[in-house]
């Protein structure tokens, strides 16, 4: 599977492998040079279904090598992955397994950020922290919302159950140490395989005063459509 030649910007990529894969190897291939990716595991390792991801500079070519391995056996084994290809972003580790860059995906946006991230986030969604959860398989904290305004999603995330709030999941690095808090937020972020992943989320009377600011400056980057 090749992936293709970078030449005008970065192209991101992740990959999740089944969680019953089996018989195969994955690789990264960059201009000639393998990169395993997803090894030959079995379901006694755990971590077999987290994600890859991985990034292409521009003008560098990459390429996707599925390689079967032999068994003494005769069992059936599938080895069955899906995967996402980004031009918009940079293979950040909010949904890698390298804990060099969970600072970054935990550091606080500034309120350039905020605003560039309503703007291009997948999901924009006003609401309150009910509980923290702990998903061991990726590592990660799921942030159970209770959502008074959805502005903008993609794909039910926070379906319509016809009351006044919606309900939904969103999960960042176990490692950013979020914890429940009262309060109103707005919560931005991007969605990975059919999840919500959280980018920038600051408290909501913090927002509406960085964004009366850009906007009475005539440096709003987007309008946001508010009560």
């Amino acid at each position: 599977m090749v992936l293709g030649e970078s030449n005008r910007s970065p192209v991101s990529a992740c990959i999740k492998p089944d969680q019953h894969w089996g018989g195969a190897q994955l690789y990264l291939e960059r201009d000639g040079v393998l990169e395993l990716l997803v090894g030959d595991e079995t379901s006694e390792t755990p971590s077999l279904a987290r994600v890859r991801c991985f990034s292409a500079v521009p003008g560098e070519r990459t390429a996707l090598f599925l390689q079967a391995t032999p068994h003494q056996d005769i069992s059936r084994r599938i080895a069955a992955f899906r995967y996402e290809l980004r031009g918009d972003w940079a293979a950040q580790p909010l949904v890698n397994t390298d804990p060099a860059g969970i600072e970054g995906a935990c550091r606080p946006c500034n309120n350039t950020e905020i605003l560039m991230a309503v703007c291009t986030s997948d999901f924009v969604v006003r609401g309150n922290i009910r509980s923290v959860e702990t998903d061991s398989n990726l590592k990660a904290a799921v942030i159970k919302v209770s959502a008074t305004r959805v502005y903008r999603q993609k794909f039910a995330l926070f379906p319509d159950s016809g009351r006044l709030t919606r309900s939904g999941e969103i999960r960042t690095p176990l490692q950013c140490g979020v914890r429940p808090g009262a309060g109103s937020f707005l919560f931005t972020g991007r969605v990975h395989f059919g999840e919500a992943w959280l980018g920038c989320a600051p408290r909501y009377k913090d927002f509406l005063k960085a964004y009366e600011q850009a906007k009475q400056s005539l440096m709003i980057p987007c309008t946001l459509v508010n009560d």
